[in-house]
Parts: structure tokens; sequence; C-alpha cells
């Protein structure tokens, strides 16, 4: 989904920088931005989700070559079935830290920046599935119940300085973390979602469902009885 965001932003004109862990993909990712379009050569610095330490250096580098941040993208996270997490307490922990402290630590140095320059954007991939607490995503739930309420705090306070937050809850899409699950209806393509993450990155919108349906399928689970949530399997 990420890369499928860069690459409408890139074939729009917009200036890039790339974050991530692994050396290689960040440059077969750039270059294929600029063939889509991207203003000039699109630079990249290592940042690990794991690693807190490379966050700074990553986003210093990112400013110093854009000259400042407009719009930061945060779009990592990891994924692990429900039953896999109860019976592995190293993979659950792993998952927590990554998909909640960590990626708040690195919202936190990216909002810093962002506010810093007196306006700018932060939008994060969190997800439908920290709406509702269901049975199938108990503890991936959890966390991105945490990082959702984190980003509406980020908005009630740092909106009036400049700060605009957009917190993507993506439905089930089409990517490799979802490869091999059983698919449900409303499923969506990731150019699909950027489609509709790019237009609210560009109006500001606080919160976004991509697809849109999933507002309304999260609308009716978060008004079902608990005593029905404990009997259904979704």
């Amino acid at each position: 989904m990420g890369r499928a965001l860069a690459r409408r932003m890139a074939a729009r004109g917009d200036r890039l920088f790339l974050l991530g862990r692994d050396e290689r993909e960040l440059e077969l990712s750039a270059r294929d931005l600029e063939l889509h379009g991207a203003e000039g050569p699109v630079g990249r610095a290592t940042c690990d989700l794991a690693r807190v330490e490379t966050f700074a250096p990553a986003l210093d580098a990112a400013q110093r070559e854009l000259g400042r941040l407009e719009t930061v993208v945060v779009s990592a996270g990891v994924f692990a079935e429900q039953t896999l997490l109860e019976a592995e307490v190293e993979r659950c922990v792993e998952l927590l830290q990554l998909d909640f402290v960590n990626t708040v630590a690195f919202c936190e140095q990216a909002r810093r920046r962002l506010v810093s320059d007196g306006n700018g954007t932060l939008c994060v991939f969190s997800s439908v599935a920290g709406d509702r607490a269901r049975k199938p995503v108990v503890l991936y739930g959890a966390a991105k119940a945490g990082l959702s309420h984190y980003l509406e705090g980020l908005d009630h306070k740092f909106r009036a300085a400049g700060l605009t937050t957009v917190c993507v809850k993506p439905g089930f899409v089409r990517t490799g973390m979802t490869a091999g699950l059983p698919e449900p209806p409303f499923a969506g393509d990731p150019d699909d979602v950027a489609r509709t993450v790019l237009r609210a990155i560009d109006r500001g919108k606080p919160v976004v469902y991509a697809p849109p349906i999933w507002r309304w399928i999260l609308f009716l689970i978060r008004h079902l009885p608990r005593t029905i949530m404990r009997r259904v399997g979704f």
C-alpha cells in the first residue's frame, strides 16, 4: 500500500524520500518512482522499525534533502494470526512493540519536525482491526486500537499548531501481508487504497477507511452488543 501511494504521489510530481530497512528494496523502489514521474532523484535512508536509533538520522536525512518535511507517511508494520500470537510469546511481544510502541516513537520524531516547520501532515496506516475488539485479532487489534487512539490525540492537541493527522484504517487488502489468508467480501487492492488515501491527505481528513465501505461495516460492528460479539467468529 505504501508503494502504491508513493507511485501516485510520484505521478503527480511530488518530491519523495524513502525510508526502509532493506537498502536493495529502497533502491528498486526509488528507480521505480523515478520512472513513474517523481520530481528529481528519489533519495532514501535506512530506517528499521525495530531499531529506534535509526529514526532520527533517517528523518534528518530526508529533511536535509527535501529542505522541509510537508507530509510523512508511515505504512510499516507487522501482522500475525491470533493463534500464532497466543502460542508464541516472543512473536506477540514483537508485534505489540513494533505496531504500537515503535510506531508511536517514530511518529513522535516526525511530529516534532512537522510542527517545528509550522505545518505538515502525518499520515499513518492503522487498521479497522482497532475499531472493535474481535476474536480473530485480539492482539493485533489492541496494537492498532492504541495507534488510532494516539493519532486522534495528536489531532486534538496539535491541529491548531499546524499538524494535520490522517489515520488510515484499511480493511482486508490484497498484499503480501494477507497472502494465503481467506479473503473476505469487500477486499481491496493497493492502488484503490492509495487513491483513497491520497485524497484524504490532500483534504486533511483525520480518519479514512479504505476501501470506504469498511466505514459502514465497522459502524455496524461497533454497535453490536457484547453478548453477540462473544458468539460470532469474525
